[in-house]
C-alpha cells in the first residue's frame, strides 16, 4: 500500500500525518508532495523523517494507491488527471469536485457505498460544517425522514486554515496589550467579536458556506430536505459548534433520538443538563468523534427537535474523514 499526501505542509496535511499514524493506517510507503516553496521540508512519521517533493506533472503517482489531497481547489483541478491517470484514488479535501455529478461526496458513517461509484477515480471530502452535521442527522433520518433543517454554526478560526489561527492568536495578544488588532485573514477583528460572514455572499444573500450545507447535505444523504444555515465565525481556535433544529415527518421522542445517537459509530453523547454537561470546543478539540448534547423537543413544533453539535473540523471535518474513506475502500476491497 503506497499513499501520498498532497499539500503536506498545510494544516490539513499535517493532520493527515497525525491521523495516519494514530490509526496505524496499513501503508507500506508514504510520499509527501507540496508546492515549490514547501519542497524539501521534512516531517516526522512513525519515527522517520519524510521529505516533501515538489508537486509536478509527470509520473510521480504511477505506483500510488491512494492520494489524500488538500492543497486548494485550483491545485486539485489542475493535478487531478496527473494524480489519477495511473489508477490512484484521489480523496480530495477541497471544494473542486464536491458538486460534480460523477464524483461521490462521502461521509463514511452516512454514505460509504457511494465511494464505489467513481468514474474519475476521485472522491470528494465534504465541507467541515456539513460533515459533522450529517453524522448527527443520519440516525434521526433513519427513525423518520427529515423534512427540513435549520442550523446556526459557530465556526472556529482554524476553519480558515493555519493563518486563521495565527491571526486570532495575534489579535488576542494585541487586544490584551491595548493595541489595535491586525486584520488580514478575516473581514473584521475576530478577537472579542463574532463575524456572521463566511465565504462570499450569493444572489440570495446567503453565503456560499451556508449554501454548501444545503447542497452537500442533499447529495450525501440522498434527500430533498432543505437546509437553512447561518454561518458565524467565532473567536475559538479549533472545533466548530452548531445549533441544529430538525423537523421530521413523524414526531420522535427525545429518548428515541438519544438512543439512536448512542448507537451511532462516530457520535458521542454528552447530555446531562442538571450537571452542566454538554459538548464544547474546549474539550472536543483533537477528538475523533462528533459530539452532541442539549437534545430536546422544539417547543414550537411537535415534529421537531433541537440539539447542539461540536466537532473538530480539522480532524473529523477534514483529515480524519478522508482517512476513514480510505480505510473503508480497503475494507471493501476497492484497493488491493
Amino acid at each position: 500500500m503506497k499513499v501520498a499526501i498532497v499539500g503536506a505542509s498545510g494544516a490539513v496535511g499535517q493532520e493527515f500525518l497525525r491521523v495516519l499514524e494514530e490509526r496505524n493506517f496499513p501503508l507500506d510507503e508514504l510520499v509527501l508532495f507540496g508546492s515549490a516553496r514547501s519542497a524539501g521540508n521534512e516531517y516526522a512519521f512513525k519515527g522517520k523523517k519524510l521529505k516533501v517533493k515538489e508537486l509536478k506533472h509527470g509520473d510521480d503517482f504511477k505506483d500510488i494507491d491512494i492520494a489524500l489531497t488538500s492543497a486548494g481547489a485550483g491545485i486539485s483541478k489542475e493535478f487531478a488527471t496527473t494524480i489519477t491517470k495511473h489508477g490512484a484514488i484521489m480523496i480530495d479535501n477541497s471544494s473542486a469536485f464536491r458538486y460534480d455529478d460523477d464524483v461521490p461526496l462521502v461521509v463514511p458513517e452516512v454514505n460509504p457505498e457511494d465511494s464505489k461509484i467513481r468514474s474519475r477515480n476521485i472522491i470528494a471530502n465534504p465541507n467541515c460544517s456539513t460533515i459533522q452535521m450529517v453524522v448527527a442527522l443520519k440516525p434521526i433520518n433513519d427513525l423518520s425522514k427529515i423534512k427540513r433543517v435549520r442550523v446556526a454554526t459557530y465556526q472556529a478560526a482554524s476553519g480558515a486554515g493555519a493563518q486563521g489561527i495565527a491571526e486570532l492568536e495575534q489579535q488576542m495578544k494585541e487586544v490584551a496589550e491595548g493595541k489595535e488588532a491586525t486584520v488580514n485573514k478575516f473581514q473584521y477583528q475576530l478577537a472579542g467579536n463574532l463575524i456572521p460572514h463566511i465565504d462570499v455572499f450569493l444572489e440570495n444573500d446567503y453565503t456560499k458556506e451556508e449554501m454548501k450545507m444545503n447542497w452537500e447535505t442533499k447529495k450525501i444523504m440522498h434527500t430533498n430536505a432543505e437546509v437553512s444555515a447561518t454561518c458565524v465565525r467565532v473567536p475559538v481556535a479549533r472545533a466548530h459548534s452548531e445549533a441544529i433544529w430538525v423537523e421530521t415527518e413523524k414526531p420522535l421522542s427525545v429518548d428515541q433520538v438519544k438512543d439512536a445517537f448512542v448507537a451511532t459509530e462516530g457520535l458521542s453523547v454528552i447530555d446531562t443538563p442538571a450537571e452542566n454537561q454538554y459538548p464544547m470546543p474546549l474539550f472536543v478539540s483533537g477528538k475523533d468523534d462528533v459530539y452532541v448534547g442539549r437534545l430536546r423537543k422544539d417547543i414550537t413544533d411537535p415534529n421537531s427537535l433541537t440539539f447542539w453539535c461540536v466537532g473538530d473540523q480539522i480532524k473529523k471535518g477534514a483529515a480524519l474523514n478522508a482517512v476513514q474513506i480510505a480505510e473503508w475502500l480497503i475494507k471493501a476491497g476497492e484497493v488491493k
